[in-house]
């Protein structure tokens, strides 16, 4: 999916139905224009856009997919063109500040990192909630393998997404109490430039206030998104888009005033630290369910091991952050889902950027051999990518790890 990542964006982490499900708190309107088969066949459109952006709205059924295509009817609905805003003397000044920092990042995007030239963040949408959509992932007690459902269009995903969060908690609550299972919010989604047509994805109230550094970031990232999408393999979407977040990234801090990069630097730095802290917990999960000498019993003690030293050293590296908690609660209750959904983004990152330097750093011929990686069979794009990054993390590597059921 093209979301972020849980623990990219300093969760915070609210109890559910049992200590292995983590969760997060938060008018249908109908339009029917003069030419009915045309609206049909833009209403299908944007049924398959939002299986794509959020892996699906309610719970089963018909429903599952009405209520996705409302849920972005609505969004869409919220959103009015950055210009509009700015003119708006109701709008808060703070607000106009970021848009006009949001509108110099959108041309960036086109003029620095080739990325599509189209409607998409040209709006802004003020939401009113904390998050766009809320994913559920799932995870066994013993293995890092997501549980994946599977939609038309966008093929199979390591998630299931919802625009309500108690959709969202009814169907977590639905899964196999053997499961370890995780709610989080998304502050963004792309829908792969499949509503251009209708004005594009918008900027959104629930990032807009992100610092300089990651609002460019997670502009590039869902836009990277509309480059290259492969069905069935989330982890190279998420590890390619997340690829692209960070050069972007670089190089519009580079241009950026002292004062952002400042501010990103003490962002970034807890985040990194944070994401090393987990990327090697999860390496030394893996290496635990899937040794062959232990039985069940064993990685389960092995693993309560393993999850109380995580929480030890995060306490450690937490006494550096003068007092900034914004990773408490996803420790306290982190899990197999949470760790395996953040997996997605991080896994082939190495193995992207080795490849944009293999291509003189030039983003068009990086985004070709991207899509060129994208026509292979999967077996194949991960033979290529373990070559590019033979160091890749371990999880990546592991066909127990596929989106496929």
């Amino acid at each position: 999916m093209s979301t972020k990542s849980p623990a990219s964006i300093s969760p915070t982490w609210g109890a559910a139905r049992s200590s292995t499900t983590v969760s997060w708190k938060w008018p249908l309107w109908l339009w029917w224009p003069a030419c009915p088969e045309v609206f049909v066949r833009k209403l299908l459109a944007l049924a398959f856009a939002t299986l794509l952006s959020a892996g699906c709205a309610s719970t089963t059924g018909v429903g599952y997919y009405w209520q996705s295509v409302t849920g972005h009817l609505q969004l869409m609905q919220a959103a009015r063109p950055v210009d509009d805003w700015l003119a708006d003397e109701a709008a808060p000044p703070a607000l106009k500040e970021r848009l006009e920092k949001a509108r110099r990042i959108r041309a960036f995007a086109v003029s620095a990192l080739a990325l599509p030239d189209n409607a998409s963040y040209h709006r802004y949408a003020d939401l009113q909630r904390r998050a766009a959509v809320y994913n559920v992932v799932a995870a066994p007690a013993l293995s890092l393998k997501l549980e994946t459902w599977c939609f038309p269009v966008a093929g199979c995903v390591g998630y299931r997404g919802y625009f309500l969060e108690t959709d969202a908690q009814a169907f977590a609550d639905s899964l196999d109490a053997q499961l370890e299972v995780a709610v989080y919010p998304v502050p963004a989604y792309s829908t792969l430039g499949w509503m251009n047509w209708a004005g594009g994805d918008p900027l959104l109230s629930t990032f807009i206030s992100y610092p300089e550094g990651e609002l460019a970031r997670l502009v590039f990232h869902e836009l990277a998104h509309q480059v290259v999408y492969v069905q069935n393999d989330t982890t190279f979407n998420e590890s390619f888009a997340t690829t692209v977040e960070r050069l972007g990234g670089a190089l519009w801090l580079n241009r950026a005033g002292e004062q952002a990069r400042n501010d990103y630097a003490t962002f970034d730095n807890r985040r990194r630290a944070f994401r090393a802290l987990t990327r090697s917990t999860r390496e030394q999960l893996q290496g635990i369910y899937t040794d062959a000498v232990l039985d069940d019993t064993a990685k389960a003690q092995q693993k309560a091991l393993a999850m109380a030293a995580f929480r030890q050293r995060y306490s450690a590296l937490k006494a550096g952050w003068n007092g900034y908690a914004g990773y408490d609660p996803f420790v306290a209750r982190a899990n197999n889902a949470s760790f395996a959904a953040q997996a997605a983004y991080d896994d082939w990152v190495p193995a992207f950027e080795a490849l944009f330097e293999r291509e003189g750093r030039d983003f068009a011929r990086f985004y070709d051999a991207v899509r060129a990686l994208a026509e292979r069979p999967k077996e194949e794009r991960m033979a290529a990518l373990r070559v590019l990054a033979p160091t890749a993390m371990v999880t990546a590597l592991n066909p127990d790890n596929s989106d496929r059921p």
